[in-house]
């Protein structure tokens, strides 16, 4: 298993090999800017920051450009592609909510990340003397945690209304039965839990069905920040009952730099026009929005919560990812990705099990693995992966976070990076 044949073989029997030319793969000069490194293609383990590009994004774009250029406001309402603008955001959510095992009524797509928790939050936490705390993780990702910490502030609550969920003394990771164990002695004072579906810096997938079901029967609101989720993990926000989700598209979907953002709102909450939110012309009913009658009708679902009409040409990036995305199942992508992480994993702890440890707990984890490695060979670890043009990311003072794609990555990838790491280390 440690020998570059074993990548390879595992690279032909792939199923799903077939993706990768899918998506455009720098090379290690371009990478690099080591001219000297050539055209081979690098190493990419860094799309749980930021995903590769889809061919086919480049095209959707330019077949948006064009149809610009060559129709104007036309193109709003009959494009020549059949992809009207003023429907754009139904052709992505329709391809977007089987990702999420979510119905399309309950999927919409606006803004970026962090805009949409501050809305999901206007619309969900309504504190009161008795419920006013939100539960979020102590390690969240710093967005979420200052929007919640605005989001207090804002009701004028004290800063004890940021309930922060622990690792035990000497752990990095949350405990499924700690979180549970403080919902239970604290829910009844809890308006919203927020937990992140996949912690970002130490790569542990939260159960968030255990988790939610808990938080519910305390009377708790339940959203969850899919950031590292999305296009990586299978979730089932439908049937796991969850009142709201954000996420953004950049990472695993591949959507492009700050690509648009989607969000989900339960179905239940569909036709409930007393449920309250922030407001625009766009969440009006699409049926009447255009009699322009200034008297709020919310469309129906997810819909009902955006609030600005759909921004196209991001969205054409996003609608060329799924379009990936629609050629396998987000079950067949965890199959390969379980497949690409364990490899990753063993060949870490059989070459460097003795200088560096793996974070990423092995039961609850998606297609990241954050690597620990000794302090004093850190810094040598990680330039050598750069400079060979093996691209992650790393979290100092001692992380490395690898993440093996399965749309794009193969074995020999990972084959790759932890060779560069042994000979670096030996």
């Amino acid at each position: 298993m440690t020998s570059p044949e074993f990548a390879q073989a595992m690279d032909a029997q792939d199923p799903l090999a077939h993706l990768r030319s899918e998506f455009e793969i720098p090379t290690k000069a371009q990478v690099t800017s080591n001219p000297s490194l050539g055209s081979s293609p690098c190493t990419y383990l860094c799309g749980n920051s930021l995903g590769l590009l889809p061919r086919r994004s480049r095209r959707v774009i330019t077949e948006e450009l064009d149809e610009w250029a060559h129709r104007g406001v036309v193109g709003h309402h009959r494009h020549s592609l059949g992809r009207p603008w003023v429907e754009y955001r139904q052709q992505v959510v329709e391809k977007m909510a089987p990702l999420f095992g979510a119905k399309p009524v309950e999927v919409g797509v606006m803004n970026s990340l962090t805009v949409n928790v501050h809305l999901m939050l206007a619309s969900f936490y309504k504190p009161t003397a008795e419920r006013f705390k939100i539960l979020i993780e102590a390690k969240a990702f710093p967005s979420d945690h200052y929007a919640v910490e605005s989001q207090i502030q804002w009701h004028k609550l004290p800063q004890e209304a940021m309930l922060l969920a622990k690792p035990r003394e000497g752990e990095r990771t949350l405990r499924t039965e700690d979180i549970l164990q403080l919902i239970e002695e604290q829910g009844e004072q809890v308006a919203v839990v927020m937990l992140s579906g996949v912690q970002y810096y130490t790569g542990q997938v939260f159960e968030m069905e255990k988790i939610t079901k808990a938080a519910q029967a305390k009377g708790c609101v339940v959203g969850w920040d899919l950031a590292h989720a999305a296009g990586n993990v299978p979730v089932q926000l439908h049937d796991w009952n969850v009142d709201f989700a954000c996420w953004c598209t950049y990472k695993y979907m591949n959507s492009g730099p700050g690509g648009i953002a989607g969000f989900f709102v339960h179905e239940r909450y569909a036709r409930d026009a007393t449920q309250h939110r922030l407001t625009g012309w766009w969440a009006h009913d699409e049926k009447t929005r255009f009699e322009m009658t200034n008297e709020f009708e919310p469309n129906t679902g997810a819909a009902g919560f955006e609030i600005s009409c759909t921004p196209v040409l991001v969205s054409a990036s996003l609608l060329g990812s799924l379009e990936v995305f629609e050629q396998t199942s987000i079950q067949e992508l965890r199959q390969k990705s379980e497949l690409l992480t364990g490899y990753l994993e063993h060949l870490l702890l059989t070459h460097l099990g003795d200088k560096i440890k793996i974070m990423t707990p092995k039961e609850h984890r998606g297609a990241q693995l954050s690597v620990l490695v000794r302090t004093e060979l850190f810094d040598q670890a990680f330039a050598a992966l750069m400079d060979a043009g093996v691209i992650c990311d790393e979290r100092k003072p001692d992380c490395i976070r690898l993440a093996p794609v399965p749309l794009y990555n193969t074995f020999e990838d990972v084959w790759v990076c932890v060779e560069v790491l042994r000979k670096a280390l030996a």
